[in-house]
């Protein structure tokens, strides 16, 4: 027996289906796998296919064409094939996890691509399929052309395609947001935006955390926040939320969570330690990264909600070397530290700093 695969368009109609696979069975054809990539011409279908060694490629072709199917194409497959197509396409994004360069060889592997060519951004060039011919949008800018002699592509491999290239772009682009930062004792972590995958490790994080710390932290309580906050959290609609991560070890548990929320033109900024690496430098080098962000995103002040009695916050506040205006409503400090430096205090060289 011989494997191969074969790819014909039958009429999206009840029963046309049957009727290929029936005549390819007289044939003592085994269909392996199927897939059914719908298409404006009918529904294209790709089979995997075990034929008996007599029946070339002329008599294949024939048997499809008996069974009602039209624009075939046939060739011989290898044992590989036999991977469904989900399995291959998660290995490949697997492997462009792990290499986010090798985006134009895991097109050429997933589509069976002759070439694979990057092209600079052209105004006017719409991208899409052409028959043998697919233009791919790269989020980094540019396209991805790929060609082959056969046969045409559908739009199922296009979309397949675009996303692996838009996950190529993901990972290269956190890669290259994320930052390891060393503090004074010399421990490092990595620091980068967070995601909605971040969730585990951030419950974790509040787990690891003591109740003294989650209220400093929230204010109202030391309960561990419901999932729904956290989430909301890590991808704020307006702002930014950064986490950071132990690079001692394989595990890379989230080791600080720090938020800046925006609310019209102020952002409010918080900021959650682990116990352990408190006192470290780890908060002054999250809240300096938020300050710089904002400052970029053009947010007039910064609001943090502070407790009159938490000594180490208001020390990294100081740390900025920022003016700040401050507010008390009984044990509750609300400390304002505006972006634009205000007039009176570059004239006096005053900087307000607030008080337990």
């Amino acid at each position: 027996m011989t494997l191969w695969r074969i790819r014909a368009t039958v009429d999206d109609r009840p029963g046309y289906l049957s009727v290929l696979t029936a005549s390819l069975a007289l044939r003592g054809v085994n269909i392996l796998t199927v897939q059914v990539q719908p298409t404006e011409r009918g529904a294209v279908d790709d089979f995997l296919v075990d034929a008996p060694d007599a029946l070339d490629e002329a008599e294949l072709i024939a048997a499809v064409e008996r069974g009602r199917g039209r624009d075939c194409w046939v060739t011989r497959s290898e044992a590989r094939g036999l991977a469904d197509q989900p399995t291959r396409v998660l290995g490949l994004a697997n492997r462009l996890v792990r290499d986010p360069d090798g985006t134009g060889e895991a097109l050429r592997t997933l589509l069976a691509a002759d070439v694979v060519s990057w092209r600079p951004a052209q105004v006017g060039v719409e991208r899409g399929i052409t028959g043998a011919s697919m233009l791919l949008a790269d989020p980094a800018g540019g396209s991805f052309a790929l060609r082959r002699a056969a046969p045409d592509f559908t739009p199922a491999e296009y979309a397949r395609a675009q996303a692996l290239v838009e996950l190529a772009a993901t990972v290269a682009r956190r890669a290259a947001e994320q930052v390891t930062v060393v503090l004074p004792d010399g421990a490092e972590v990595a620091v980068r935006p967070a995601n909605a995958h971040d969730l585990s490790g951030v419950v974790e994080l509040h787990e690891a955390c003591a109740p003294r710390s989650r209220q400093r932290r929230y204010l109202g309580g030391a309960a561990l926040p419901q999932p729904a906050r956290l989430r909301r959290l890590l991808e704020p609609s307006r702002g930014l939320t950064l986490i950071a991560t132990s690079t001692d070890g394989t595990a890379e548990p989230v080791v600080a969570m720090a938020n800046l929320l925006g609310e019209g033109d102020e952002a409010e900024v918080a900021l959650l330690v682990r116990d352990d690496w408190q006192r470290r430098g780890l908060g002054s080098a999250l809240l300096r990264r938020l300050v710089r962000h904002a400052d970029r995103s053009g947010y007039a002040a910064l609001v943090l909600h502070v407790q009159a009695s938490n000594d180490p916050m208001l020390r990294t506040l100081r740390r900025l070397d920022r003016p700040s205006v401050v507010e008390r409503d009984g044990a509750l400090l609300t400390v304002a530290v505006p972006l634009a430096v205000p007039a009176a205090a570059e004239r006096t060289g005053t900087l307000l700093t607030p008080r337990a």
